[in-house]
């Protein structure tokens, strides 16, 4: 009996190694974030592995994601991570919205909840872990970036409006 679980839980493992998600490479650089905003080379180099491949129109997917149920897992990680934030169409968005997502951004870093704990379990993407430091410099510059906004655009220009 234990025998016949086995091979049909095999065999169904081998059939849903063809049942793949969509690939997350839509690309597009109209209305990223450094279209209009300034994004320096420290604060990039941050963004890139911690943040961009669950928040961008590019991910960079590692061996594991060509296995299944883990590449369901990460093609729904990431559709979620798009919804909360997108900085590939970043710009494409009311002023508004831009502040409002810098506000996250500080509030999501300084409390370690992005990245999430599970994107770095097992060592896996090492480079995403953040330091005090990191998370210090990404947290100013999303700062200096609100700052920006607010001195730019009128106050109630910044308000979220309300579904």
């Amino acid at each position: 009996m234990i025998k016949k679980i086995l091979i049909a839980l095999a065999i169904v493992l081998v059939l849903i190694q063809f049942i793949r998600p969509a690939k997350n490479d839509a690309g597009g650089v109209a209305y990223s974030m450094p279209t209009g905003y300034n994004v320096p080379p420290e604060v990039n180099v941050i963004l890139k592995p911690a943040c961009l491949d669950c928040h961008s129109n590019v991910t960079h997917y590692p061996w594991y994601s060509n296995i299944q149920p883990a590449a369901w897992f990460l093609a729904n990680h990431v559709k979620e991570g798009k919804e909360h934030l997108n900085f590939s169409e970043f710009t494409n968005r009311r002023i508004a919205y831009q502040h409002h997502k810098f506000e996250e951004i500080v509030e999501m870093v300084k409390e370690k909840e992005m990245p999430l704990p599970s994107y770095t379990w097992f060592g896996l993407h090492p480079d995403a872990k953040l330091t005090d430091a990191e998370r210090e410099t990404l947290i100013i510059w999303a700062q200096s970036q609100m700052a920006m906004i607010a001195a730019k655009y009128p106050a109630d220009s910044l308000v979220m409006r309300r579904k």
